[in-house]
This record gives structure tokens, C-alpha cells and sequence, in this order.
């Protein structure tokens, strides 16, 4: 279990599971998320949202994972623009530890 900070200030955070993790991983939900500006805005936080919507939507959505993702971490109150950043950040660092630990190189 990790901490995202979601505010500037240090004051708000959310925690996610590896669970969490390997959802975001298995849907490919940061995939081509930002925009070419490189930046994370509330309009990139919305993107993901419609598209975890759809998701839901569809017949593939009915994952309990995916719903868990949502109410614990995607649309958790605090959940803004600075906490995406910071779960895109923790995705990498975790995607990267399970290539290691597997025994593959990042590269």
C-alpha cells in the first residue's frame, strides 16, 4: 500500500494497493492519457474518468477491480490533478520494481 499526496500542500492523500496498480496496468488506463503539452491538468483527470466511464459502461467493465480503482482512488474526493500526476509517478516506479523483480531489464 502506497500514499499519493493530491494537494499541494501536503495536507490530502489517497492510498493504493498494488491492486490499485495492476488494475490501471491491465486496462492500460495511463496509456495516451496527456496530451502532447506534456502537462496534467483537471482536463487529462477527466479524460481518464470518461474513459474508465465507457469502460464501466461496456460489458468488459463489470470487474470488480476496475470499480474498486474508481471508488478508492479515480474518483476519491480529493482526487485532483496533482494526485494523478502523483499516480502516474508511483505507476512507473511500480511497473518498473515488477520488471525487476521478474528478472528483465527496463530497457
Amino acid at each position: 500500500m502506497a500514499k499519493i499526496q493530491t494537494n499541494a500542500s501536503g495536507t490530502r492523500s489517497i492510498e493504493v494497493s498494488d491492486q490499485h496498480l495492476a488494475t490501471i496496468e491491465q486496462y492500460q488506463l495511463l496509456r495516451d492519457l496527456i496530451d502532447s503539452n506534456g502537462y496534467v491538468d483537471e482536463d487529462v483527470l477527466d479524460k481518464l474518468r470518461f474513459n474508465i466511464r465507457s469502460l464501466l459502461e461496456s460489458e468488459t467493465g463489470r470487474d470488480k477491480a476496475l470499480l474498486d480503482l474508481c471508488l478508492d482512488v479515480i474518483y476519491h474526493p480529493n482526487m485532483k490533478a496533482l494526485g494523478l500526476q502523483n499516480l502516474m509517478t508511483l505507476f512507473l516506479d511500480w511497473k518498473k520494481n515488477q520488471t525487476e523483480n521478474n528478472g528483465v531489464s527496463a530497457d
